[in-house]
């Protein structure tokens, strides 16, 4: 590697570093507790008894969400909001653009996630709580959340890391986030290669610190549920 070269990894890794603590992060972080917000929603609306035409209606409008933002590029989804709902009156800053578009696809995933869940506690721990004279939605708090949260955190933070690297994406509505400010770096050198290598090892960086977090969550909900 040239001096040249090793002058410009270098003073890309800072900038990069402080791109994914300041934005990068943050926004992975907002957008999954939005998303999950919604998981959580989409999910307990499918898994309860069916009342009423309003709750149907519900049901086929969650339906064609979770259809179409399974069937459309994510990269799509973020176009539209940024690009397309100006056109209807719609304006917004990129930051609250990549949160929901981000947020509208955890939530559609995360939901299917979330019920397959609820679904894998057996229907036995329902009806003790019904036996108590629980309601629904005390039962589901108290006895199904915890058991149903061992299953579903490791799923859960694969989604979670996942849309940490999926944050680049919002490099294309001028989000400065890690992989726009590598972009950015890039470009001012007209040299490539070494910098975008660099930005995909600060990627796996941050990434190996997040396995780290999700393997002491596992363990502290094995212990929690087997109290």
């Amino acid at each position: 590697m040239s001096p040249a070269r090793a002058d410009l990894v270098i003073s890309a890794f800072w900038p990069m570093v402080k791109a994914g603590f300041l934005v990068s992060v943050p926004l992975a972080l907002a957008s999954f507790i939005l998303g999950m917000l919604i998981a959580v929603g989409v999910a307990l609306l499918r898994i309860m008894p069916v009342r009423g035409l309003l709750h149907r209606m519900l049901l086929a409008l969650v339906r064609v969400y979770i259809s179409v933002i399974r069937g459309t590029p994510m990269l799509v989804q973020l176009m539209v909001v940024f690009y397309g709902l100006p056109a209807v009156g719609i304006e917004l800053n990129p930051i609250p653009t990549a949160i929901i578009g981000f947020s509208l696809n955890v939530g559609a995933y995360a939901s299917e996630t979330v019920r397959a869940a609820i679904l894998s506690v057996p229907k036995g721990q329902w009806e003790a709580g019904f036996a108590i004279g629980m309601t629904y939605m005390q039962a589901f708090r108290r006895i199904i959340m915890p058991q149903a949260c061992r299953v579903a955190v490791p799923p859960l933070s694969n989604t979670f890391i996942g849309l940490f690297k999926d944050t680049s994406l919002a490099a294309v509505v001028t989000v400065t986030e890690l992989f726009r400010q590598a972009q950015q770096v890039a470009n001012r050198a007209y040299d490539f290669l070494p910098v975008f290598i660099e930005a995909g090892l600060v990627y796996w960086l941050f990434c190996w610190v997040l396995f780290a977090v999700q393997a002491r969550l596992e363990k502290r909900l094995d212990r929690y549920v087997a109290k």
